[in-house]
This record gives structure tokens, sequence and C-alpha cells, in this order.
């Protein structure tokens, strides 16, 4: 994993507030104060800065600001991994998982599983 992933994970796992993050002076324990749809609303937001930014990158060419949202967005996402005890390591094994699978296939195989599970859970 990055370095720089891996870092940011560690500093994100200190502002949980049962580590000792302080929401009166850090944004990030302030978001794991308010729980999971305060994390959720922000990803929301910064997934639409995202793609406004790339719709605007398209006419003007200035893909800066997409590089912009982009980071705010992954770093939103770290927090929401955190809130979940997920890390970025499992993303990036997830992603290992799924290399040289096709985009279809996959999604062929979450679905099969899913109507497995329904099975199961209905006997």
């Amino acid at each position: 994993m990055s370095d720089t992933l891996k870092r940011l994970a560690e500093v994100i796992e200190s502002r949980k507030p049962a580590n000792g993050g302080d929401p009166a002076v850090s944004y990030v324990a302030r978001l794991f104060q308010k729980g999971d749809d305060a994390i959720l609303k922000k990803i929301g937001e910064e997934a639409t800065e995202t793609v406004m930014a790339a719709k605007d990158a398209r006419v003007d060419g200035d893909a800066s600001k997409v590089l912009y949202e982009c980071a705010d967005l992954w770093f939103h996402s770290l927090i929401m991994l955190a809130q979940f005890d997920l890390t970025p390591q499992q993303v990036l094994d997830e992603l290992a998982r799924r290399e040289g699978i096709s985009g279809i296939e996959e999604k062929a195989g979450r679905k099969l599983a899913l109507r497995d599970q329904d099975e199961q859970r209905k006997t």
C-alpha cells in the first residue's frame, strides 16, 4: 500500500474519539462524533463536486480541480472506511482480487452470490 495512504489512515484512526481524537480541535474527530450519516453525506457532497469538476474540465481543459476534488473524495472515503473498521489495504486487496476479471463477469458473480445468500436465508 502507498506510504501516503497508510500514514493518512493511521492519522484518521487516531482521530476517532475512542482513540483520543478531540472533536473540539479535529475536523475528522468531529465527523466521527457526528456518526455514519454525517460521514456519508460528506462523501456524497465530495462525489458530486468531483463529478462537477470533471464536467468543467471537459469544457475548459483544466483538470487541476478534478485532482483537488478527487483527493477530497478519497480522504472522506478513508474516514468512512475507518468508521466501519476497514482499511485502505483491504480495498487494495479487493481490487487485486478483481484484477484480470472483466467488470461484467465480476458483477455477474456478485449477483450469483447474492442470490445464493437469499436462498440460504429462505431455508
